[in-house]
């Protein structure tokens, strides 16, 4: 299995809010995470950075240490990419390989009518640590944050990829299809659906959100369920599952100490991607998510 991901200064990241130790280490996360999805084991990373004359040799080196934190507990090996100059920005891609075996890889155009559709952890998070951050009235200094938003602001910063429950998901055949969220629910669940060929009801009383959301969605007068919706860069795994599996998906689960929730059911892709909200009513799940390719000003910036 091959990914590779491109993160670019300013539209990815922003160096005013996070580290190069952070950088490094959400840039092997994100690829770790669609290796994951795919029910594989990741093997071999390459990168290759774009470096502004700004940056000095410890900045990098920071950059690596970050990188292989993420990597080392999957004995990850670094072995090889390239360099570049850059006027202004730095530039980061990284390509990665992983192994499963035959037959066992998770695809994106398995998922049936009466599937059910899971998610791992908890949605939303990274969304709430990234408006913290990039937050004009940061009157707070780091030592101030109350210990719910620093919890928000790690998992945006140093998000956990799913590597074990998606090899477990693949050794025991139990996903029909997978994705990572990447760019967010909304707009992540609708790749499944479409290269499918099916459509969804998600169930908006079963999005799994954390405390920590639920109070920075009450301190800032937003709906916890948009913020789900939307938020990009949790790196959850989003799979479906047949019915007659649901009891093995279950009891192999206990194992982890990553929690799953049932958010919904695979439905016909005349039914279309809806969403039941909190009273029952069922309506059309709108794409909220980040979309590649919009206009500059529209794009959000990820630290």
């Amino acid at each position: 299995m091959l990914t590779t991901d491109l993160l670019v200064e300013g539209v990815h990241f922003a160096r005013t809010t996070a580290s190069f130790e952070d950088i490094g280490y959400k840039s092997a996360a994100a690829n770790l995470s669609d290796i994951a999805a795919m029910g594989a084991s990741p093997d071999y990373a390459l990168v290759s950075l774009a470096i502004p004359s700004s940056l000095t040799p410890s900045d990098i080196h920071r950059f690596y240490r970050g990188f292989m934190m993420a990597c080392r507990p999957y004995g990850v090996h670094l072995v090889g990419g390239d360099t570049s100059s850059s006027y202004q920005d730095l530039f980061v891609n990284i390509t990665l390989t992983g192994s499963v075996a035959a037959g066992r890889a998770i695809m994106r155009d398995g998922a049936r009518a009466g599937d059910l559709l899971y998610v791992t952890g908890t949605l939303g998070d990274s969304l709430a640590g990234l408006k913290l951050l990039s937050s004009r009235k940061r009157a707070k200094t780091r030592s101030m944050r109350s210990i719910g938003e620093t919890r928000l602001i790690r998992r945006h910063l140093r998000p956990s990829p799913r590597v074990e429950i998606g090899h477990l998901l693949s050794a025991h055949r139990l996903a029909t299809a997978a994705i990572d969220v990447s760019d967010g629910l909304s707009g992540d669940l609708r790749h499944i659906c479409t290269q499918s060929g099916v459509g969804v009801e998600v169930d908006a009383q079963a999005l799994p959100l954390s405390s920590e959301l639920r109070t920075y969605a009450h301190v800032h007068a937003m709906d916890p369920v948009a913020i789900a919706l939307q938020g990009g860069e949790d790196y959850e795994l989003l799979f479906t599952v047949s019915p007659r599996n649901r009891a093995k998906l279950l009891e192999r689960c206990r194992q982890m100490t990553c929690p799953v929730s049932c958010i919904g059911i695979i439905r016909p892709k005349t039914f279309g991607v809806r969403l039941k909200d909190r009273a029952g009513a069922m309506r059309r799940l709108p794409q909220v998510s980040y979309r590649h390719f919009q206009a500059v000003s529209q794009r959000r910036e990820v630290s």
